[in-house]
């Protein structure tokens, strides 16, 4: 871990929020010498991407995925102590869903290692494989930017992409890396994925699965991070009003000031800090943002139960990706699965929202005909886990109308959607205006 003793610098800094963007932003600035207070409302670190715990069982509040391409999030993760080979089991891009499909990368040079993943598929024929890759070579044309208002959907219909090919591809790709229904969705934000990841090198399209929860993945050693640095966490602290002076901001009335504030807490509560009517602009582009949810239903059975691989989609239901705990470092016998974006599940009670993801995965765990019902079962609903990545959504700014107080987040203007390496992004990006 790289150490910087707080230099005598004018500089103090308020980071309000300590999720991902935020703890970015405070592990960059006391790296430079700069002093950092972090104030966090829950007792919680690491935002909509953190560990719960539910009657005691440790739990994440949802199933994330990694990239190769996550450059500054595996960057960071090593500066605060974390080894992502340990935390991480990285795999070649794969595929596999309950009803056959397989699409696997062989670990080639770019761009081979995608054209035979296509090329080997199975469940597409040849006439889907080229559509395929006619998509990919259509996406370069147009150096992978697209019109604001564009919808994923209208961008697959508009380069004939055949329904599986849509479905257990395309569709999925856009659902995991934008929280957002392909007909909702930016075609320019999915495009900038694609380009970064699937374009990108071989390595930069590897899953990434967290074998440990996500408190200890970044959230947890950042802090540490920052605390040995001389800065300050102060978790169960909310902030509820910010009040500029000058070139000095204060907090809810206290005493203590600061040379600047970044507000990196989550969009909904954002909003609330931006009371200065100089802030009244982007206030209003903050308050016009949708949200969409992340559902994960953990369920336990016995630990002879596991999938043939560690990730496992399904289409036709309400599961999209089945992730087997037991084979990513969790107890044997704990499954996890996800369900992104809006749909027909919220409305469905937890207890039958459980027996119906029960019943969907039970014949790819159960070959021998005898189905036994988990151990324990817990669900647990982040309804605002981003923001919709709509086509035309406009994002507001970094810097406001208020100089010295900055914005931090996934949901900040950017060519990339809600992930956390757009959060990372972000708050270096804010810790990098300030420095200068």
């Amino acid at each position: 871990m790289a150490v910087t003793e707080p230099a005598d610098s004018p500089r103090h800094v308020a980071v309000i929020g300590a999720g991902w963007a935020g703890l970015a932003a405070a592990t960059a600035l006391s790296g430079r010498g700069v002093r950092v207070t972090v104030f966090e409302a829950s007792r919680n670190l690491g935002g909509r991407a953190r560990r719960v715990e539910l009657d005691g069982k440790p739990l994440d509040n949802g199933q994330h995925i990694l990239i190769g391409a996550y450059r500054e999030t595996l960057a960071l993760m090593r500066t605060v102590g974390v080894d992502p080979q340990i935390a991480l089991t990285r795999i070649p891009l794969e595929l596999r869903y309950a009803d056959g499909f397989h699409l696997r990368a062989p670990r080639l040079p770019a761009p081979l290692h995608l054209a035979l993943a296509l090329a080997g598929a199975k469940g597409l024929n040849w006439s889907e494989r080229w559509q395929a890759a006619r998509f990919m070579s259509a996406l370069r044309a147009a150096r992978f930017h697209y019109e604001p208002d564009l919808s994923v959907a209208a961008l697959l219909l508009r380069e004939r992409q055949d329904t599986t090919l849509c479905s257990h591809f395309w569709e999925p790709l856009c659902v995991s890396a934008l929280n957002t229904p392909p007909a909702r969705a930016s075609a320019s934000a999915f495009a900038a994925v694609l380009r970064d990841s699937l374009a990108g090198s071989r390595s930069d399209s590897d899953l990434l699965i967290p074998r440990t929860d996500l408190g200890a993945l970044f959230p947890e050693p950042a802090a540490r991070c920052v605390e040995h640095r001389g800065g300050e966490i102060r978790l169960g602290t909310p902030v509820h009003s910010i009040c500029a002076s000058g070139d000095r901001f204060t907090l809810n009335d206290d005493a203590a000031e600061y040379t600047q504030v970044i507000i990196a807490t989550g969009p909904q509560h954002a909003a609330a800090l931006l009371a200065d009517e100089r802030l009244s602009a982007i206030r209003s582009q903050v308050e016009a943002l949708t949200y969409q949810p992340i559902v994960t239903c953990y369920l336990h059975y016995p630990e002879t139960v596991r999938l043939p691989c560690p990730m496992l989609g399904f289409t036709g239901g309400i599961v999209q990706w089945l992730f087997d705990r037991g084979q990513l470092g969790g107890p044997a016998g704990l499954l996890a699965a996800v369900i992104s974006a809006e749909g027909a599940h919220r409305e469905l009670p937890q207890d039958e929202l459980t027996d119906r993801v029960h019943r969907e995965i039970a014949p790819q765990l159960f070959r021998d005909g005898e189905v036994r019902t988990p151990d324990w079962s817990r669900v647990i609903t982040e309804k605002r886990a981003t923001f919709s990545c709509d086509a035309g959504t406009l994002r507001p700014s970094m810097t406001t109308a208020v100089s010295g107080l900055l914005l931090a987040g996934d949901y900040v203007a950017s060519e990339y959607p809600g992930t956390l390496e757009t959060s990372i992004r972000q708050g270096l990006a804010a810790a990098r205006h300030i420095t200068g």
